[in-house]
């Protein structure tokens, strides 16, 4: 019996051995994986730590501009505007008004911020009204830029139909919330 003992207790040892060296091996690669991954986690988080910055960055500089006093705000609605249900174009009189603020604005000589903001009915997607509302925004930055007014001195918003300033329920409230406001800043 001793005899048979002696090769099984062998057998067991080196199989122990082998044991202990395949686990090494185990913990080595989950050790490399778990590098690996560490790696890719800090590249990502260093990635969104740019990102959050540079929103930061632009938000305080959108602060610093806000900072300034209000000056006045021009309602430019569909009365005055006609902007049509889904468009932004700008009819020959909300031309002559826009005329009107450029001049008024290079009179006065003074270094004013705007925030041209657009507003829609709530007919539609709100996504195709946040759309309309930027390209109503637009049309108006463009056109003022046209008459002289520096475009880093405006920016165009939507609040699409967000905001309206009467009910939506009939044909002349949703005319009154297709407008723009312009916001002036000292």
């Amino acid at each position: 019996m001793r005899i048979l003992l002696a090769p099984i207790v062998s057998l067991l040892a080196l199989s122990g051995c082998a044991s202990h060296e395949y686990v090494k091996r185990q913990i080595a690669d989950l050790e490399t994986r778990r590098v690996a991954v560490d790696n890719a986690q800090d590249a990502k988080i260093a990635e969104l730590d740019k990102t959050s910055r540079e929103a930061l960055d632009r938000a305080n500089a959108a602060h610093k501009l806000a900072e300034g006093k209000f000056v006045f705000s021009t309602v430019l609605s569909d009365d005055s505007v006609k902007f049509a249900a889904g468009k932004a174009v700008l009819a020959d009189d909300a031309k002559g008004r826009l005329t009107q603020l450029a001049e008024q604005l290079k009179t006065d000589n003074r270094n004013v911020y705007l925030e041209i903001q657009g507003h829609t009915d709530s007919v539609g997607a709100e996504s195709l009204n946040q759309a309309v509302g930027l390209r109503r925004a637009e049309a108006v930055r463009l056109f003022l830029n046209q008459q002289g007014v520096a475009l880093n001195r405006m920016a165009s918003v939507s609040y699409g139909e967000s905001t309206p300033v009467a009910s939506n329920a009939d044909r002349a409230g949703r005319s009154a919330n297709r407008r723009v406001v312009i916001v002036v800043l000292n």
